[in-house]
């Protein structure tokens, strides 16, 4: 289950600009890829340092330099030597709990984003903070962990000699990165469109603890994904709206396109989670009419056996003078006025429809 804060108790007193990794550590070591292109080549490797990536500062080609794993401190602080980062940016890098946001440095632009992946009921939604720093004619990427992302379509265009991305610049590789982020929400909204599905059924026809267990889990998963959602719309719309140079006219289409598709998953995003807050009070409701149902049986019961009770308890004393205790017949009337009661109560019942 994604956790909806992390802890920053170790940045208490510290000055602005300290670089310190607050979040979880999801790699044993950091990996830097980079994809560097133009219209006419492409070149991928896996760096061994950040010295590698320097050598791409002054290509007048796209680069992609996509940096797995946030642990090493030393690494950010040198691509932010080299790059001439802010350290409140490499700051920003560093503290995984970012809201999703847009700041821009006239220089460079510094987007966050939260990529979401779906997972088994177990684990819940994957998520993962990912930091773009968009330049003129580069992109750098930063992942929290190596287990995958969402970038692999984008990876493979890349390397199409037909692709767009060979005759388009850098912010054009931005948008394609944002736009796979946002299209995998989709993903993600569809298996839970899946679960409430099967828990709309579980809870009409069999409610129990463990459906109590799912509703609080997709509630969870609501918040955090609400969480990481609303604020995308103001990143994606500052980008469209921005007047920095980083951003080329022939991109804004494209970002518009992005924009409709983050309102959507809004959209749907409040959809589930009205369905998913409305569920608790069907759980609730199905819990007290089944409990009611119970209690009209049980009811039903000691209301028939009540008469016979009352037959049992006056034939049941032993009184020598008693009247009918010398009846010969005594017994199978007692028995017959006990069945005729019985099922003269049951024929009530089931004509006022209690039964």
């Amino acid at each position: 289950m994604p956790k909806l804060t992390k802890k920053r108790s170790r940045k208490a007193g510290l000055p602005p600009g300290s670089l310190i990794h607050i979040g979880e550590r999801k790699a044993d070591s950091p990996r830097i890829t980079i994809i560097d292109y133009d219209e006419q080549t492409v070149t991928q490797r896996d760096a061994a340092g950040v010295d590698e990536c320097i050598i791409f500062r002054e290509r007048p080609s796209v680069t992609w330099i996509n940096v797995e794993g946030l642990h090493d401190v030393s690494i950010l602080q040198k691509i932010g030597d080299c790059y001439g980062f802010h350290p409140l940016v490499l700051e920003d890098i560093l503290n995984t709990d970012q809201r999703p946001k847009l700041e821009d440095y006239a220089e460079y632009l510094y987007i966050v984003l939260r990529m979401l992946r779906p997972g088994d009921r177990q684990s819940g939604v994957l998520s993962e903070q990912i930091s773009l720093i968009v330049g003129d004619n580069f992109v750098i990427s930063f992942q929290e962990g190596i287990e995958g992302d969402v970038f692999g379509p984008v990876r493979d265009r890349i390397r199409n000699d037909k692709s767009r991305f060979r005759k388009a610049g850098a912010d054009f590789l931005a948008y394609s990165l944002i736009d796979a982020v946002v299209d995998n929400y989709f993903t993600v909204l569809e298996q839970m469109g899946e679960d409430i599905e099967l828990l709309e059924e579980n809870l009409v026809t069999s409610p129990s603890r463990q459906t109590l267990g799912e509703i609080h889990r997709l509630k969870r998963e609501m918040i955090f994904l609400r969480k990481a959602v609303w604020p995308l719309r103001e990143v994606i719309n500052g980008l469209e709206r921005s007047e920095s140079a980083m951003i080329r006219q022939q991109t804004r289409p494209y970002l518009r396109d992005v924009y409709d598709h983050s309102i959507q998953v809004i959209d749907t995003t409040e959809t589930f989670r009205d369905m998913v807050s409305g569920m608790l009070d069907i759980y609730l409701s199905s819990m007290s009419n089944r409990m009611n149902e119970i209690m009209k049986v049980l009811t039903i019961i000691a209301t028939i056996f009540m008469p016979l009770t009352f037959l049992a308890g006056i034939y049941g004393m032993n009184f020598k003078h008693m009247p009918e205790l010398e009846w010969q017949f005594g017994y199978p009337l007692v028995w017959l006025a006990a069945l005729t009661i019985g099922i003269s109560m049951l024929i009530y019942f089931r004509k006022k429809k209690w039964l």
